[in-house]
Parts: structure tokens; C-alpha cells; sequence
């Protein structure tokens, strides 16, 4: 502490009334009940160290939300000064040093009644407890010494070595008592977002909180429109803390909160400034369209179970644009939102696409969940016109969406159906032994598959087509049970019979439009339900259509 002349003397009207501690050449920081009772122009700042700056001109730039109660919130108030000072601010410990705060000896630099010039005392937190989320309680090091009286309030709460873990913001409230509270820097950044950028994570130079908050200042400079809380979950991941009550207010509070909430956040902070680079910048060159495929822009909706019960399922949407990934919203939600989630969802992906783009609505779900009707779902609350008519919807497997080996081995097969010519539908009827099934699609290299009745029914047929991997299969989700109660006439017989004239001479690149044809052609029927497309679904997957960022999305963040 010896040196710090960043400690600051808080005076209203000429009297004092607390202390404070300046954290940039023209910001100080105190309480908020240090200030209350200051009409304007009276509030003044002086630095005792320093004789040459005394009763510089202060106002309240910021306030914490503290309504006046000994046991409100908020109580932070950030004095603007009216011009710089020539002196180093003070220095926060990192993140993590409240950890280790029962450990080490905190210094305070107030002034109490009678001692203008300041005095010392030592305190110690015997807990890094929370009282009610907001203050960490100090007790005195011994029996003895300076209390933490009034004069006290808005001192900085520092280590041995100058770096300030907190504030004093509650002194004792009688004489002699040596216990008091503190608002830890990870409260005072909570109620004032700027401070995030103040205080390292680590020791390390290239802590990438300081990329983020660079960004946000050039958004606020430049007004840039976006939605912090679509922000703040794109980067915290599946598992990472539920956006709070109300959402954020600003852009940098959504940063803070990452900052501060999230569990070793480094990745979660480079998430939120590559996004929010993306949105500044725009995205980087765009990657080459696959050749022979169609230039699809695909809307992806991942969907998965989460965890955290039978009923709770991690839904995740995004949208691809120039070749470039844009995450639109990572949530998890019960099985009867689902529904809803996605319709909103995929409006607000389109917002991400060029107006002459292609979409293509992809839906990677776990194997249990591929006959999931997603092409029958309403286009919206208002709209319900059935997604796959509306649009070309398809699903694929998520295992092997994100599985490496399976992706270069998909994105093999693709080159070769580019260059090859049209492959035959190759059938796979509901009597079809699984015995020597995947040496067959293996000799014929098949492309296109067709099963006669639905993954629920032959299980152990899908899942020789997803694993040899098939780019394309389609199926009836009803009909069929399977050989174990194999009908005649077959249902699954005719559906394939129906389906092989409409796939035949089709490029596997356009056959999510020629479903898409199919299902408006059944739902323009009298009776749709009769007709055999009704129920069609298409698993179609090519890879250079989903290509990965360099850093996964899909890594959970604790």
C-alpha cells in the first residue's frame, strides 16, 4: 500500500463523508450512501497523498440501483472527475483471488472522524460466503485496532501487495465492534459492467477479456444493433448459466456476465468476440460452394437430450452464410416447447441469409428421434402451413454429424456422386435380411437408400445405412411394423414402388426440393393422408453443407 496514491477522500459540501479509490485517470469509486445526501455541485474528491489535488470537482456518473436501505443492493456509486489526475490507478487482483481471500490480510484506508489526513486498518474475511449474494463479512485481524467506522465507507479492501479484492461498503454499526462487510469486485462489476474490463482473469497477457471488451466499445461507438442475450447464450454453450431474469440491458453487461458467471470462461469469451466480430465486421471469405451440389444455405436445428431428465431436451440453431457458421440460439427446454422453440427460432435464422439464398432446413437429431415429424410441424403460431412444404426440409443423424471419421467418409462419397452420374435407389425392403446388408451397400457404393418402413420398425437396417454412411435415405414414417409383423399386400413395398419413379434421374444435391414437391403435391390432395409422400422422410446429408468453425461450438462450458 505504501505509495498508493490512488486513495480517495469523498467530500460533500466541504465535510467528508467516506472514502473512496480511483480505478481510471478521471473515475473513482465509492459508495452510494457515501454520496446521497450531496446536492449538486458540493461533491468533491481529494487524493491525501497528493497535497497538489484536493477538492477536485466530482459528479455521480453511475449508480449501483441502491434505494436506501442498510440491506439493499447496489450500493456503488462512480464519480466522474472533472478532469484527469496524474496518478497510476488502483490495480484488481484476479478473478479467482476471492477464492483465497480467508488466507490473506485486507487493508482499508478510510477517515474516520478526526483523522482527515486517513487511517489504516486490517481486516481479514474469514468466509469468501456471500451474505445474501452481495457482501463478503470482514472481521478485524485482532481485538485491538482502528474499526471500520464511518469515514470508512468506499475504501478499497486491498491485498498486502496493493490490489484491491473489494470495497468496504458496511461499517460497524456501534463502537468497538470490529466486524463490517465488503463488496467483492465481482459484486461491484455485477452492478457496474465497465469494471469487467478493469480486472484480469490471470496473470497472463493474452486473457481474451480484453479482445472481447475492445469489440463492445467499438459496437457502443458505432451503435451496432444486436441482441446481447442471443449473444450471451451463443457463447456460454448448452451447459452454461440460463440468461437472468429480464435479460441484459447493454451489450457490456451481457460481456460481464460471461465474464464473472461462467466457469473458467476463456472460451466462452472468445465465442462471444468471434461473434461479435463477425457482426462488426462481417464474416470472413466465404468458403467455395460444393461442386456439383446446390448451393444450399442451410438453417440447422440440433436437437438433443440435454442431461438433465427424460424431459428435458438441448435444442441448438443456427444458420450458414458464406461459409461461415452464424449461431442463432442455444437453449434447454422441456419436450412439449420444442415445437414452439423452433418455429421462433427459425424465423429469426433467416434473418441470417442472403435474399437469394436457397434455405434448407436441416434437422440433426439423435437416432431415436429420426422419425421425429419435423416436415408436419406449422411454419409458425400464426402460419400453419406444414414446414416441408413450405420449405426443403431434411434430417440427419447427429451422431454422425459430428463425427469426424464419418464426415470425411460422407464427403468422399459426395465427390463421387458430383462426378459419377445419378445413383439408383437402392431398396431395402422390410424383409430384407440384415445379415450381409452392409456388404451390399458397401459393393454397390450405394448413395441413395430406401427403406420400406420406418427406423422404429428395423432398426438394426438403419443402422447399417447411417454407420456405412449412406449420404441419402428416405423412408415412410408410418406403414410397415417390420418382418416381425410383415402384412401382405406390404405397405412399405408399395412406398418404395411409388417413391423409385420420382428419385429416379435426380442429383442427390436436388432431391430435399424434389421432397419438398412431393409433400406440397400430398397435401394438395383431398384426403392427404392417403397419399404415399405424406410421410416421407428424407435423411440427407452432405457435409461441405455444414462446415465446422475451427474452435467447436458444441463444447459445453461448466
Amino acid at each position: 500500500m505504501r505509495g498508493a496514491s490512488w486513495h480517495a477522500r469523498i467530500e460533500c459540501a466541504g465535510a467528508v463523508a467516506g472514502a473512496g479509490f480511483l480505478v481510471t485517470p478521471t473515475t473513482v469509486l465509492t459508495c452510494a450512501h457515501v454520496v446521497q445526501s450531496s446536492e449538486p455541485g458540493t461533491l468533491t474528491v481529494s487524493f491525501p497523498q497528493r497535497p497538489d489535488l484536493v477538492g477536485l470537482p466530482a459528479t455521480v456518473a453511475v449508480h449501483g440501483g441502491w434505494r436506501g436501505g442498510a440491506t439493499d443492493p447496489g450500493d456503488l456509486a462512480v464519480l466522474e472527475l472533472a478532469r484527469d489526475v496524474p496518478l497510476t490507478p488502483a490495480r484488481f487482483a484476479p478473478l479467482d483471488a476471492e477464492r483465497t481471500l480467508p488466507e490473506l490480510a485486507l487493508e482499508a484506508y478510510g477517515f474516520p472522524e478526526g483523522y482527515d489526513e486517513g487511517q489504516l486498518a486490517w481486516y481479514r474475511a474469514r468466509s469468501a460466503t456471500r451474505i445474501a449474494g452481495e457482501w463478503v463479512q470482514l472481521e478485524a485481524m485482532a481485538g485491538h485496532g482502528q474499526p471500520l467506522t464511518h469515514g470508512f465507507s468506499g475504501a478499497a479492501a486491498a491485498l498486502p501487495d496493493g490490489r484491491v479484492v473489494g470495497m468496504v461498503a458496511q461499517v460497524a454499526g456501534e463502537p468497538g465492534v470490529l466486524v463490517a462487510r465488503m463488496l467483492p469486485t465481482e459484486v461491484l462489476a455485477r452492478h457496474w459492467p465497465a469494471l469487467g474490463e478493469l480486472v484480469p482473469a490471470h496473470q497472463g497477457a493474452g486473457y481474451p477479456a480484453r479482445r472481447l471488451y475492445e469489440l463492445v466499445r467499438r459496437a457502443e461507438a458505432t451503435g451496432l444493433r444486436c441482441s446481447p442475450d442471443q449473444l450471451f447464450v451463443d457463447a456460454v454453450g448448452d451447459f452454461g448459466p440460463p440468461l437472468p431474469p429480464g435479460g441484459f440491458p447493454s451489450l457490456r453487461a451481457a460481456a460481464g456476465y460471461v465474464q464473472w458467471e461462467v466457469a473458467e470462461p476463456a472460451e466462452a469469451l472468445t465465442r462471444f468476440a468471434d461473434r461479435l466480430t463477425d457482426l462488426l465486421d462481417g464474416p470472413g471469405p466465404a468458403a467455395p460452394a460444393p461442386a456439383g451440389s446446390a448451393a444450399w444455405a442451410p438453417i440447422l436445428v440440433e436437437i438433443d437430450r440435454s442431461g438433465a431428465g427424460p424431459d428435458q431436451v438441448t435444442v441448438a440453431v443456427s444458420a450458414y452464410r458464406d461459409g461461415r457458421r452464424r449461431p442463432v440460439g442455444t437453449v434447454r427446454l422441456p419436450r412439449a416447447e420444442v415445437q414452439a422453440h423452433v418455429q421462433r427460432s427459425i424465423d429469426r435464422a433467416f434473418a441470417e441469409l442472403s435474399f437469394d439464398a436457397d434455405e434448407l432446413l436441416a434437422f440433426a437429431l439423435p437416432r431415436e428421434l429420426l422419425n421425429l415429424p419435423v416436415a408436419h410441424w406449422a411454419c409458425s403460431a400464426d402460419d400453419p402451413t406444414p414446414l416441408g412444404c413450405a420449405h426443403p426440409v431434411v434430417v440427419t443423424d447427429r451422431s454422425r454429424h459430428h463425427s469426424a471419421r464419418l464426415r470425411h467418409q460422407l464427403g468422399k462419397k459426395w465427390r463421387k456422386l458430383d462426378t459419377g452420374g445419378k445413383p439408383e435407389l437402392h431398396r431395402v425392403d422390410c424383409d430384407t435380411p440384415s445379415l450381409g446388408l452392409r456388404k451390399r451397400l458397401r459393393e454397390q457404393e450405394a448413395g441413395l437408400a430406401g427403406f420400406a418402413a420406418p427406423p422404429t420398425a428395423v432398426p438394426e437396417h438403419f443402422d447399417v445405412g447411417l454407420n456405412m454412411p449412406v449420404p441419402v435415405l428416405l423412408w415412410p414414417r408410418e406403414g410397415c411394423p417390420g418382418a416381425a409383423a410383415h402384412p401382405t399386400p406390404c405397405t412399405g413395398t408399395a412406398f418404395l414402388d411409388a417413391l423409385a419413379p420420382h428419385v429416379a434421374g435426380v442429383h442427390p444435391a436436388e432431391l430435399p426440393r424434389r421432397i419438398q414437391q412431393l409433400r406440397e403435391e400430398a397435401e394438395a390432395e383431398e384426403e392427404p393422408e392417403r397419399h404415399w409422400a405424406r410421410e416421407v422422410q428424407l435423411l440427407w446429408d452432405d457435409p461441405r453443407c455444414f462446415p465446422e468453425p475451427a474452435a467447436s461450438l458444441h463444447t459445453p462450458v461448466a
